[in-house]
């Protein structure tokens, strides 16, 4: 029996779909949950039969998170934890696991459709004038665009595109429906079917964004991308540009990327994500025009915990037969 420590809810969704990626293995899995109750933890004689765990969102986002990693820490047979999440950097009981060699696996790309058509969508709200529109509706005020306040035509604008894995690849190709001109960055070379017109390592980026109108964060937040949109960034940006972050808040300097709005030298910006969350109620965001805010919620959809399901019953099949796990997290 091998013993997998998961969600009452994983169980009630996805319990057929285990049975059905255990048939034909020699894996017999032995379901251990939490206990409902968080001030009771998971008894000891539970917590060493645990060799695999999954961490879904149920789990994530309720008060039986601290019992989870209490558990993972106290399970001295662990082998394998996969994670709803991409990024799993932030979990404090990552540096005991990292230490003991237990491997790691992520539901990376899962989100990222739905991630991509809301950084699109907020884009196109900013490109199109909806906040003035959403503003004077709640005033009850019909205020036509007219004269040089009317949009410019999206079609002949340039993106930088900053990462293109799932998400940043379906903001490319809904750029790229737009008629926009489309600059992907990342450290890989261009391929055969990737949806942009040129790609450029991240070394490049000062001598593209004066090229650009258009800048979108859709990659890993490092020591590489801690504040790459900056003052000195910010500058080198046309008068008149947008950011989109739907990355990590670290990603961007905050009180620079503030300053450049309320200068006007930034024409807007979508942001989901921020350097402390939740956004604090005086954070300056909240009020200046043509800002979109969204609380860190760009990859809400309800096929995300199928789509998750389905990497963690793939990688189980594979840990059964001895073969290499997708996804799997690099520390």
């Amino acid at each position: 029996m091998t013993g997998m420590l998961l969600s009452k809810g994983f169980i009630a969704n996805f319990g057929k779909d285990l049975a059905a990626a255990a048939q034909g293995t020699k894996l017999e899995p032995a379901v251990i949950h939490l206990p409902d109750d968080a001030a009771q933890a998971l008894p000891v004689a539970d917590c060493a039969k645990i060799e695999i765990a999954f961490l879904t969102r149920d789990i994530r986002f309720s008060n039986l998170y601290r019992n989870f990693g209490a558990a993972l820490q106290a399970a001295q047979n662990l082998r394998w934890v996969h994670f709803v999440s991409t990024g799993i950097d932030q979990h404090p009981f990552m540096p005991a696991l990292l230490e003991r060699g237990v491997r790691l696996t992520t539901s990376a790309g899962t989100n990222g459709e739905p991630v991509g058509q809301t950084a699109v969508c907020g884009l196109m709200m900013l490109a199109r004038g909806f906040p003035k529109w959403i503003d004077a509706q709640r005033r009850r005020a019909w205020e036509p665009m007219r004269g040089t306040a009317m949009p410019r035509d999206l079609r002949g604008q340039t993106v930088v595109i900053v990462g293109l894995g799932t998400i940043g690849a379906t903001v490319a190709r809904f750029c790229q429906a737009l008629g926009m001109h489309v600059i992907g960055v990342r450290r890989s070379p261009l391929r055969a079917g990737d949806p942009v017109e040129e790609m450029h390592p991240l070394t490049a980026l000062p001598e593209l964004l004066p090229r650009c109108e258009w800048i979108v964060l859709a990659c890993p937040y490092s020591e590489e991308t801690h504040h790459l949109v900056n003052a000195r960034t910010l500058a080198l940006l046309p008068k008149g540009a947008h950011v989109v972050n739907v990355a990590r808040g670290g990603c961007a300097d905050e009180p620079a990327l503030i300053a450049a709005l309320q200068s006007g030298h930034l024409a807007g910006a979508y942001l989901d994500v921020f350097e402390k969350e939740p956004l604090p109620a005086d954070s300056p965001l909240w009020d200046i025009p043509n800002v979109i805010v969204t609380p860190h919620n760009a990859s809400v959809a309800s096929g995300n915990e199928r789509r998750a399901a389905e990497v963690f019953l793939g990688n189980l099949a594979r840990w059964a037969r001895g073969e290499v796990l997708v996804n799997q997290h690099q520390a």
